[in-house]
C-alpha cells in the first residue's frame, strides 16, 4: 500500500516563503495593538471619572452651596471619616457586605443550577417559565416587606431580597447560553463517543460560561440593590439602615458617604467580573 501523507500548513505560519514557513507573531483572538487599545481604554475612563467627580464638587460648591440639597466629594469624603470615627461604619460594611456576599452566591448557584436544568428539559421548563417571569417582572419594592415580615430584622431576610433580584436573570442567562449551543460543537463531541453528560460538561456549559458571566456581572449591582432595598424597609445595622438614618436627619455628607461606598463597591466587583470573563473566556470575543 502507497504511503499517504498529508500535509497540513499549521496556523499562524505564512504562505510561500522559499526554504519553508515563518511564524507570524499574531495571536489568535488578540487583535494587533491590544495592549495599546487597553492602556487608552482605560485611561479615558479614569479621565472620565476625574472629571466627573470634579463637575461635582464644582456644581456643589458654586452653584448650589448648600450642603443640605447636594454634598460635595470633599464633604462627601468628611461624611466617610465621621461615620468611621463613630464606630458606625465597620459594622455596617460588615452587615450589608455578609447580606450583598450570602444572597450573591447563593441566587447564582441555583440561577446556574435551575438554568441549566430547564436548558436540557423542555417539561421542567414549561412547568417554571410561568414562575420566573411572573417574578422576574414582580417589583422587588412589593417583595421586600412581605420577606421582611416573615423573615424578621436580621440579615436573612435581606439574603433573600437579594436571591430574589440575583437569580432570575441567572436563569435566563444559564438557559439561554446552553440553548443556543453549537450544534456543530455537538455533533462533534457525539461523534467522539461522548454522552449527554460529558457533551455538557465539555461543550455546552463552556459554550454558555460567557453568558453565566454576564450574569454574575448583572446580578453585582442587583445584590447591592436588594441590600439597599431590605435595609430601607427594616434592618437592624447596615447602610442602607445609615441612609436612611442620614436622610431623616438631612445629612447630606453622611448620606451621600453611603450612596458612593455602594457606587465603589460596584465599580470594583463589577470589574473584577470582567477581568475575570475575559481571563475565562479570551475566545468569546471572536466566536461570532
Amino acid at each position: 500500500m502507497d504511503d499517504l501523507k498529508e500535509t497540513v500548513e499549521a496556523p499562524g505560519l505564512s504562505r510561500g516563503k522559499p526554504g519553508g514557513t515563518e511564524p507570524t507573531t499574531d495571536v489568535p483572538g488578540q487583535e494587533p495593538g491590544g495592549s495599546q487599545k487597553k492602556v487608552i481604554a482605560v485611561t479615558i475612563s479614569v479621565v472620565s471619572v476625574i472629571a466627573g467627580i470634579a463637575l461635582w464638587q464644582i456644581i456643589g460648591e458654586y452653584f448650589v452651596g448648600n450642603s443640605l440639597f447636594l454634598a460635595t466629594p470633599l464633604q462627601t469624603i468628611s461624611g466617610i471619616r465621621e461615620m468611621w470615627t463613630s464606630g458606625g461604619l465597620q459594622e455596617d460594611l460588615i452587615v450589608s457586605g455578609q447580606e450583598a456576599l450570602y444572597g450573591f452566591l447563593i441566587g447564582s448557584a441555583a440561577g446556574i443550577f435551575i438554568g441549566a436544568i430547564i436548558a436540557k428539559n423542555q417539561a421542567v421548563k414549561r412547568i417554571l417559565t410561568p414562575y420566573i417571569s411572573g417574578f422576574y417582572a414582580t417589583p422587588i419594592i412589593a417583595l421586600a416587606p412581605i420577606l421582611i415580615l416573615w423573615f424578621g430584622l436580621g440579615i436573612w431576610s435581606k439574603v433573600l431580597v437579594v436571591i430574589s433580584l440575583v437569580i432570575f436573570p441567572q436563569i435566563i442567562n444559564t438557559e439561554a447560553g446552553i440553548r443556543t449551543t453549537d450544534e456543530t460543537l455537538r455533533d462533534v463531541a457525539r461523534s467522539y463517543g461522548g454522552s449527554t453528560i460529558q457533551t455538557f460538561r465539555k461543550v455546552e456549559l463552556w459554550w454558555a460560561l460567557p453568558y453565566i458571566l454576564a450574569g454574575l456581572r448583572l446580578g453585582i449591582g442587583r445584590a447591592l440593590i436588594g441590600v439597599v432595598v431590605g435595609e430601607l424597609f427594616g434592618a437592624k445595622a447596615g447602610l442602607g439602615l445609615a441612609i436612611f438614618n442620614a436622610q431623616s436627619e438631612f445629612n447630606m455628607p453622611q448620606l451621600f458617604a453611603g450612596v458612593a461606598i455602594f457606587a465603589v463597591s460596584g465599580i470594583f466587583f463589577t470589574y473584577l467580573l470582567t477581568v475575570l470573563e475575559r481571563a475565562l473566556t479570551p475566545w468569546a470575543s471572536t466566536r461570532a
